[in-house]
């Protein structure tokens, strides 16, 4: 193989020669100025790529594709560039690069027109639809900052976002739609609004869509039927998306500085004033298109699937811009991994829609591989023209990915499972397997190696590296690559505190893990999660992977549980793979003799309680912290990320009914309280 294409030079050249190797990737993209310095790191804290370039995203997304003609002549113009597939309306849309292109001009033109302009910022609380897509890129065509809020979130969260941002314009629709419920959100909006500080907000834009009943504005007041007239206090003036559209010119692109705030994304937090992840034009554009052609193997013309929310960072990077960016087509997705209608949904859409790469989370391979255990529903459809399954958002455990690997993709050997990492604040992956350079072995566990521009080291407490094969703080040595957050919305000092403080000199991904002797980094968990036991520090990811290799479990969740001659040890809580039956001390034993043979005597499991689910985020991440609160019979506020509120509910009352060993009853005074709605209406 060329070396120009093998992993480890492309790799040091990127740490050695930082601002060729990026000065060569920059190529990728359209200038309306092209940079002259790469990079401005004269504060490596928040270093500035291209600093003195001009670009447009949404240009870059579509424009140029569409400009070079039909893909006879060499262009996009006639190719798929977003195919919507709803599970939750049985309905598929495709638009073409042109026809996509339309969408976005002429909205954009529409918030010109309601007086949105560059550095205005744009809140957009939308299910998973065509419009939340065309909104964000119509953003970007006009300069306009957007913040997607999830479409999950109840009011209280939506206001804290619309308070930090300041827009003067909230886009909405009518409902999202989940599997046996409808989730209105315009009541959510105007809650949202009543709550806020501020009155930037002008406009608040509705897209209305069946089965939801249709919402007749009275301009410049929001109906009667939305708000009571008793109610009618909120300045902002609510309107019809399709009124506002149908009448509207298209925008032209505006240039903005590659250093200007393309979008704001909230972290998703469960107490306290939200983190705003800002992430700017140039150095995004950039790092994506570089990462689709060299981490997952895509360019013009094929089909990637990110089964993610654009409410996400995954949802952003790989649904909205990266398979643009490089004139790939994009899988929207409205649906469930299992449930709408069955486990087979996914292989369906691989198979229907040609797709090269699907990129989903761990929990979702769960959820599939406990509702069909075989992958009887997989094998009824073709994946052979699946060129990689990746995932992230959650550790890959052993058991889920040799399922993955030698159940699901049996008839495809050649098709990789690819564990890889990364998050919300870098915006792309920090470690995986770069099948565009060179495809490496895949090991079980490890979320790969490092990606070109990530300097990544493993250190102690006191900020020195530790040996191979020893646990420690993941940090990422400053400046960051482009593509990483460039700061906090307007809270620099934080910034600084939350990333920068910990270890001078390295962004603090708060993840723990080690380096193999390959130079494979094994992410176990957040450093939060690790316990202590009689002064070792075991990390409850690799406790999780010891347990999870058993026949009848199908996830767990380890915690750490107070113990007065110990310090801690840890609590397991298990789901049983669907059908199975097993006596609970008979499970107890074994998974204690497996923890003992694989981590090591030290690690003496607490006890393994049987649950029927696992509380977890929209984006698939177990809430383990919520977890070890309820088992310690603390009050729980339902988290505004829960993708389940009745599991929720249900892990409360089993741990009420039987408290583990040593933990005190939970009394009236500090049981959670699950008597309101629930706070998470879904998208």
């Amino acid at each position: 193989m060329d070396t120009e294409h093998e992993y480890r030079p492309v790799y040091q050249t990127s740490l050695v020669d930082p601002a060729h190797f990026w000065s060569d990737a920059a190529q990728g993209i359209e200038w309306d100025v092209e940079p002259q310095q790469v990079v401005d790191a004269a504060d490596k804290r928040s270093a500035r790529w291209f600093p003195d370039g001009r670009l447009n995203t949404c240009v870059n997304a579509l424009d140029r594709h569409v400009r070079a003609g039909t893909v006879a002549e060499g262009g996009h113009a006639d190719q798929p560039a977003l195919i919507y597939v709803s599970a939750m309306t049985e309905k598929t849309t495709v638009y073409t690069y042109a026809e996509l292109l339309d969408e976005v001009a002429r909205f954009a033109g529409a918030m010109r027109e309601l007086g949105v302009g560059a550095g205005d910022r744009v809140v957009i609380y939308l299910p998973m639809i065509p419009e939340a897509v065309i909104s964000m890129l119509a953003c970007a065509r006009i300069g306009a900052v957007h913040s997607v809020v999830f479409g999950g979130f109840a009011a209280p969260e939506l206001a804290a976002r619309i308070d930090d941002a300041e827009p003067v314009l909230v886009i909405t629709a009518s409902g999202g739609i989940e599997p046996g419920r409808r989730i209105e959100y315009p009541p959510i909006v105007l809650q949202a609004l009543e709550l806020t500080e501020t009155t930037s907000v002008r406009t608040v834009l509705v897209k209305q869509r069946r089965p939801f009943p249709t919402i007749e504005f009275a301009a410049p007041q929001p109906a009667t039927d939305v708000l009571p007239a008793s109610e009618q206090t909120v300045a902002a003036r609510w309107m019809d998306w399709d009124d506002t559209v149908a009448g509207a010119n298209h925008a032209d692109p505006v240039s903005m500085a590659a250093t200007d705030p393309l979008y704001i994304l909230y972290t998703s937090g469960t107490t306290g004033k939200p983190k705003g992840v800002v992430r700017d034009n140039g150095g995004h554009a950039v790092a994506l298109a570089w990462s689709m052609r060299n981490i997952y193997d895509v360019g013009p013309g094929q089909v990637f699937w990110a089964a993610s929310d654009v409410g996400w960072v995954v949802g952003h990077s790989y649904i909205v811009y990266a398979p643009l960016l490089v004139g790939a087509t994009t899988v929207l997705y409205e649906g469930k991994p299992v449930g709408t209608p069955d486990a087979g949904v996914f292989w369906r859409i691989v198979d229907e829609h040609d797709v090269r790469v699907l990129f989903t989370a761990p929990t979702a391979l769960r959820a599939i591989r406990r509702a069909d255990p075989e992958a009887t529903a997989a094998h009824r459809h073709d994946l052979s023209r699946l060129r990689a399954l990746f995932c992230a958002g959650e550790r890959l455990d052993p058991a889920t990915f040799e399922w993955a690997s030698d159940t699901l993709l049996a008839e495809h050997p050649d098709t990789p499972v690819v564990d890889h990492w990364w998050q919300t604040e870098t915006g792309w992956p920090i470690c995986a397997d770069p099948l565009g350079l060179q495809e490496l072995p895949v090991k079980s566990g490890s979320a790969g190696v490092p990606v070109p521009g990530y300097r990544l080291r493993v250190l102690d407490a006191n900020g020195n590296p530790v040996p191979t094969g020893t646990e420690g703080n993941i940090v990422i040595g400053l400046p960051l690559p482009p593509g990483c957050l460039t700061g906090l919305w307007r809270d620099r000092e934080r910034f600084i505190r939350s990333y920068l403080s910990a270890f001078p000199g390295h962004y603090l991904t708060g993840d723990s893990g080690y380096f193999d002797e390959d130079g494979y980094l094994y992410v176990m968990g957040r450093s939060d999660d690790v316990i202590n036991i009689a002064g070792h520090r075991l990390s409850a990811g690799s406790i999780e992977a010891a347990i999870a290799g058993h026949d009848a479990i199908a996830e767990c969740a380890v915690i750490g549980m107070p113990d007065e001659l110990k310090g801690s040890l840890p609590l397991a809580y298990v789901v049983l793979k669907q059908g199975v039956e097993i006596d609970p001390e008979q499970l107890r034993a074994e998974l204690m003799d497996r923890v003992r043979s694989q981590i090591g005597a030290i690690a003496t499991l607490h006890d393994a309680i049987i649950v029927s689910g696992l509380p977890k985020t929209r984006s698939g991440k177990i809430l383990r912290k919520t977890i070890r609160q309820l088992t310690a019979g603390e009050h729980v506020e339902t988290p505004a990320t829960i993708e389940d509120p009745a599991v929720l509910t249900a892990l409360a009352d089993r741990i009420l009914a039987n408290p583990p060993l040593g933990n005190p009853p939970i009394t009236d005074a500090s049981a959670p309280d699950h008597d309101g709605d629930p706070v998470a209406p879904g998208s």
